[in-house]
């Protein structure tokens, strides 16, 4: 999974524009995240055809708010540069949960 430390508003056209693109919003500091990160090779391996990108929520906070990101680990899928889901971790989620999730937005 490509990380980026800092990702402005400016620069997500250009990142989202063509085919499926998951934001996978985290912070050093998330447990659920860190729960999530061992089995993202996987997904990423089962999803092949989608382009996973980490942010990196601390260094883009105005992203982060700019796209309503209130809580993380979140995701937010992109096709062809327009938001077609998201999913927020309000619950810790299983592996099975996150490609259940990446299915119903293909």
């Amino acid at each position: 999974m490509k990380k980026i430390e800092e990702l402005t508003i400016s620069e997500l056209p250009e990142l989202v524009k063509e085919g499926r693109t998951v934001l996978f919003f985290t912070a050093s500091w998330c447990g659920d995240c860190k729960f999530l990160k061992p089995f993202m090779p996987a997904v990423e391996s089962d999803f092949a055809d989608i382009k996973f990108i980490e942010v990196d929520t601390d260094a883009s906070m105005d992203l982060a708010q700019e796209l309503n990101i209130f809580g993380i680990p979140s995701m937010v899928v992109f096709q062809d540069g327009q938001e077609v889901g998201r999913l927020v971790n309000k619950d810790r989620k299983t592996k099975q949960e996150v490609e259940d999730f990446l299915n119903s937005v293909a």
